[in-house]
């Protein structure tokens, strides 16, 4: 396929896919002034998935067209349109004004059975990042189970009987009793595929060097934010309870890092500021463990000076915010330096150590005067901190040495 035929076949399914997703939120935005039609439950999370896979594939299979996994985010994007629409159509024409739009029974039944093929199009993406292939031969039947996973599940969820997921009362059309336990099997296998392929990936990153090794933990950091906001928005409250804050938080962090994986493989294959995923974990590690520490000490700080006060004047005061919040501005920067030291130490000791030599060096560059030894010692921390094949130095003559 020509650059121009590759451009423009990018971008045509990119339009199709954000028309298809502003056309969902016309609908939704219809739902809406039904104040008793039920609102889908995932409107927010497919919308920005059809805009952000759909925009980085395009984006990519336009500038690297040989890579199928540019090709393979076109297609995830337009799968979530697709299922969005179907979805909001489905309750605009069978709740909020049934009987006025055709087919609606048809959108809900392709809503029910949208699932599988977004899976498996994510596990296809996941297992062919970042070189388009396959990690070795042996990695073909995982490939082969994907693509039997996703015909299971089509036909196992376009028959299932019951409500359709964030649909509410709409129901699947053709539903047969018996065929929603064969859909909740199948979709068992979902978490194995996803477990295999981010072994997969483990595989890659032991083997790469150099630039691969950069992309992959450039996913490596998406996944981990996003397995994080997934956790804490649904499993955490689906297990304890938990207050309604703590619940809006969650969904707050879930939109925020659903950007993160498509973004970060589109960064990971146009390997644009590849080597900024380095400093981009050193400070994620840095500022997380500051804030995880700060917020323990200032809520600490508030429940110990609460209890001497209450003891003392036999009443709670506000001198225990105020105390605890100046606490934490004092403590602020040393806490950050301490730990940007531990994790220096902890997870980037070549760097650390190699700062350290520097640090020394220049110490003992103020007081030294023989150039032969400057020379020696600066050999020494080349061969310390750069860790070359071979080394050497070359001294310019002195400008009269020249003249003579």
């Amino acid at each position: 396929m020509s650059a121009r035929a590759s451009f423009w076949l990018a971008w045509s399914l990119w339009a199709l896919s954000v028309g298809l997703a502003a056309l969902s939120l016309l609908l939704l935005v219809l739902n809406l002034s039904h104040p008793d039609v039920h609102v889908y439950d995932y409107w927010l999370e497919n919308t920005l998935s059809a805009v952000l896979f759909s925009t980085v594939g395009a984006i990519v299979a336009s500038r690297r067209a040989e890579n199928p996994v540019g090709w393979l985010f076109c297609l995830l994007g337009l799968t979530f349109s697709i299922g969005h629409f179907s979805s909001q159509y489905a309750i605009h024409a069978q709740l909020a004004q049934p009987d006025l739009l055709p087919a609606g029974g048809a959108l809900a039944w392709i809503s029910s059975w949208i699932l599988p093929p977004i899976i498996g199009l994510q596990v296809f993406s996941f297992l062919l990042f970042p070189t388009g292939r396959l990690p070795s031969s042996r990695w073909i039947w995982l490939a082969c189970l994907t693509v039997a996973f996703v015909v299971a599940g089509v036909i196992s969820s376009a028959f299932a009987f019951g409500a359709n997921a964030g649909l509410g009362p709409v129901q699947n059309p053709l539903g047969i009793e018996g065929f929603l336990d064969v859909y909740d099997a199948v979709l068992l296998v979902s978490s194995l595929l996803y477990v295999a392929v981010a072994y997969s990936l483990f595989v890659r990153l032991r083997r790469a060097g150099g630039v691969e090794r950069q992309q992959i933990k450039w996913f490596a950091y998406a996944v981990v934010a996003t397995v994080g906001g997934t956790t804490i928005a649904y499993s955490i409250p689906d297990t304890i309870n938990t207050p309604l804050w703590f619940e809006w938080a969650g969904y707050a962090l879930l939109i925020a890092t659903t950007p993160a994986i498509p973004i970060s493989i589109g960064i990971a294959i146009l390997r644009y500021r590849l080597y900024d995923i380095d400093r981009i974990i050193n400070r994620t590690l840095v500022y997380g463990a500051l804030t995880i520490t700060l917020v323990a000490l200032y809520f600490g700080g508030i429940v110990v000076l609460q209890r001497v006060f209450v003891v003392l004047t036999g009443q709670k005061s506000t001198l225990a915010v105020v105390a605890s919040t100046l606490l934490i501005a004092a403590l602020f920067t040393p806490l950050r330096r301490r730990i940007q030291d531990f994790i220096d130490r902890r997870f980037y000791r070549r760097k650390y150590d190699a700062a350290k030599t520097l640090e020394a060096f220049s110490l003992k560059l103020r007081d030294e005067t023989d150039l032969e030894q400057v020379n020696a010692d600066l050999l020494l921390v080349v061969r310390a901190t750069m860790q070359p094949k071979h080394v050497s130095l070359w001294l310019k003559p002195a400008e009269r040495e020249l003249k003579r």
